[in-house]
């Protein structure tokens, strides 16, 4: 028998494993806050109880006033930004310290590295994505033969969101996954040019590309 914590709600009704816990905090902090052992017991118990359910699957949504719910999608995220965005390769240059100094503090560790392209031709990637979208390229010499499309071009969205949300992180620490992702979808020109990825995406014939869709602007 099995239990668990989940920290994004959406993948765990995807994924459907037998019994979860759906807490609404930010990775990272699994159980809610640091130094507060009461609280983290509360979520351990809940967690717990879950396996005196015989049935599955079972999603348990961990109730709490003290945290607002994560809300990751771009559709729920987005609001009107009053920034003046920049072009899609001057932002992420201009980015790139930020990641830099991320990977520095995390010792070398980060999210980025699905799609098996170096962060330094990003740039291209940048250009391959965009030319995808517009119906302009329909593959890339950068794809690993392993990989089809589809999914070579979700790892590279799941690459450059990775890249963008660990470099904000790096100059603003305190934010909140909720902050996080209403900076991406509503405040960068990477945003926007996910969100037409999407909707195209998600019109293809192909069945694959259209099922990998979902996860593109999230």
């Amino acid at each position: 028998m099995t239990t668990g914590i989940s920290l994004v709600e959406e993948h765990a009704r995807k994924i459907k494993p037998p019994r979860m816990l759906s807490v609404p905090f930010n990775f990272g902090n699994t159980l809610g806050e640091a130094n507060n052992p009461s609280y983290q017991h509360e979520i351990l118990a809940a967690t717990f109880d879950l396996l005196n359910r015989s049935e599955g699957p079972v999603l348990q949504i961990f109730e709490t006033d003290e945290i607002e719910r994560v809300v990751i999608s771009r559709t729920e995220s987005k609001i009107e930004s009053i920034t003046e965005k920049k072009d899609l390769l001057l932002e992420l240059s201009d980015i790139k310290p930020d990641y830099e100094k991320a990977l520095k503090t995390n010792k070398g560790r980060t999210a980025v590295g699905l799609s098996t392209i170096n962060p330094g031709l990003f740039p291209d990637v940048m250009e391959f994505l965009k030319r995808y979208a517009a119906g302009e390229m329909e593959d890339s010499e950068m794809r690993p033969e392993r990989f089809s499309i589809g999914h070579f071009v979700r790892y590279c969205v799941d690459d450059l969101k990775s890249y963008y949300l660990e470099s904000r992180i790096a100059v603003e620490p305190e934010a909140s996954m909720n902050e996080l992702y209403r900076w991406l979808w509503s405040d960068t020109s990477l945003g926007d040019l996910l969100g037409e990825l999407a909707d195209v995406m998600n019109n293809s014939e192909d069945k694959e590309v259209k099922a990998i869709a979902y996860g593109v602007a999230r």
